[in-house]
């Protein structure tokens, strides 16, 4: 396993302690399952600041290939591709977009291999992952805020979510809309619990 979607958030909404907490809370949640051995970044993309350039989510997560736990356990990794390299996993060229990533809702599962509640499943629906980033994988570089302050607000601000079922407002596993505010209860109120990917950069 080298990818997952986090089970659980951290519990106060966009606020994850920045790049360094979110990260973290990767390394912990797979390490409790035997992933340890990896190094693991959350794909999360924050906004420039001054003094403070801004970090692309693309930038963050290794170079691939990338498996998720579901066929991997059962010793069939090459059944579990989420994908070979960033250009597929974010469609660079228009081969690598048609080739796409298998980042679809039946393999884009938790560390313990379970699936994410999404569209038509039973309540709550959780299929909402924090990303910060545009479809690309990189950040944005507007005034408004994609980011809860760079991951580090519970309050005010939004933040950029894809669908990890890829169903609804554009279908893009990274970049679908952004939620109504940095809350716990803003993000669990459109869909959301405050997960985000972990992927393993080495």
């Amino acid at each position: 396993m080298t990818f997952f979607v986090t089970s659980v958030g951290m519990g106060k909404g966009g606020d994850l302690g920045g790049l360094a907490g979110a990260d973290a809370h990767c390394q912990a949640l797979a390490t409790a399952v035997g992933a340890g051995s990896h190094t693991w970044h959350a794909y999360l993309s924050t906004q420039a600041r001054p003094g403070q350039p801004a970090v692309n989510a693309r930038d963050r997560i290794g170079t691939g290939p990338w498996f998720n736990w579901s066929f991997a356990q059962l010793g069939a990794p090459q059944n579990a591709v989420i994908s070979a390299n960033l250009g597929e996993l974010h469609g660079d060229t228009l081969v690598q977009a048609q080739r796409g990533s298998n980042l679809f809702k039946q393999s884009t599962r938790n560390e313990h291999g379970q699936l994410i509640n999404g569209v038509g499943d039973t309540p709550p629906i959780q299929h909402e992952i924090l990303t910060g980033s545009k479809w690309d994988g990189r950040a944005y570089d507007d005034n408004a805020d994609h980011t809860c302050n760079n991951w580090t607000s519970s309050t005010i601000g939004s933040a950029q979510v894809g669908h990890s079922d890829r169903i609804g407002n554009g279908s893009s596993w990274n970049s679908s809309n952004a939620t109504k505010g940095c809350s716990q209860a803003a993000l669990e109120s459109t869909g959301g619990a405050g997960f985000f990917y972990c992927f393993a950069i080495n």
